[in-house]
């Protein structure tokens, strides 16, 4: 049986390991986006709406860890560049759907296979049957977290 020293000690090394893998793989996402003209936060609207299809605006934010005031603003530049619109819901007023439009469908189309080309080269270092095992065990320590943390928010 592990210690609870032992134990915490391995936590914080995982979760440092875990912060600086992820840094390391997101610079090839966001050096693509710059490349491609857009900022990190502007394509990540733009792939959340491509992969998912219409969302909320205030779930983009959400999945995105993004203040809503700056997902608005993101949204704005967007609209006014033709990439997506805005869609009021039907059944509730006080939600509105982003979507891309038929262009950002396009550029999308265009620009998502580098995106896919370059995230796959940041995680080259990986065969298939690694990757697979790493998502489930991502996937069982989000899930764990999250049901854990309405304990830790007192």
């Amino acid at each position: 049986m592990i210690k609870t020293e032992e134990r915490t000690e391995l936590s914080l090394h995982l979760y440092r390991v875990l912060a600086k893998s992820f840094k390391s793989v997101n610079e090839h996402a966001v050096t693509g986006s710059k490349i491609q003209g857009f900022n990190p936060t502007a394509f990540a609207v733009l792939e959340v709406l491509y992969y998912k299809g219409q969302q909320p605006i205030q779930q983009i934010g959400a999945k995105l860890l993004l203040q809503s005031g700056n997902v608005t603003y993101v949204i704005d530049k967007l609209e006014a560049a033709g990439y997506l619109h805005r869609t009021p819901c039907a059944r509730d007023r006080r939600v509105i759907f982003a979507e891309l439009t038929p262009q950002g469908k396009a550029l999308m189309d265009r620009l998502y296979p580098e995106f896919g080309d370059r995230i796959d080269h940041a995680l080259s270092g990986l065969d298939a049957a690694e990757k697979e095992t790493l998502i489930a065990l991502l996937k069982k320590m989000g899930r764990e977290a999250e049901k854990l943390a309405p304990l830790t928010r007192k």
